[in-house]
C-alpha cells in the first residue's frame, strides 16, 4: 500500500450574511448583503455586530460548486430577530 495519499478535496462553500429591515409596509427588506464571507467565524461575527442595528439578520453557509451549478442545502450558523424563511 502506498504512502502517497491524494489530500482530500473540501468542497468550496458559500458563507453569506444578509441584516434586513421593514419598509413603511411592514415588509422585510435586505438592509445589508448578502455578502460572501470568507470563513464561517467571520460569517458569525459580522452578523452579531449586524444584529443591534437590523429587525433581522442571518448567516448561513451551503456547499456549492457554482461552475457546476451543484449547491447543497443551507446550514444556519447564526439567527437573530426577524428574517425571511429561507428557500
Amino acid at each position: 500500500m502506498s504512502d502517497n495519499m491524494l489530500p482530500t478535496q473540501t468542497k468550496p462553500k458559500l458563507i453569506v450574511v444578509v441584516a434586513f429591515d421593514r419598509g413603511e409596509d411592514g415588509e422585510l427588506f435586505a438592509a445589508y448583503g448578502p455578502t460572501d464571507q470568507q470563513s464561517e467565524e467571520r460569517a458569525v461575527r459580522t452578523a452579531k455586530a449586524l444584529s443591534s442595528g437590523h429587525v433581522g439578520v442571518i448567516a448561513w453557509s451551503r456547499d456549492a460548486d457554482p461552475a457546476l451549478g451543484d449547491y447543497g442545502p443551507p446550514t444556519t450558523l447564526f439567527v437573530c430577530g426577524d428574517v425571511p424563511d429561507m428557500e
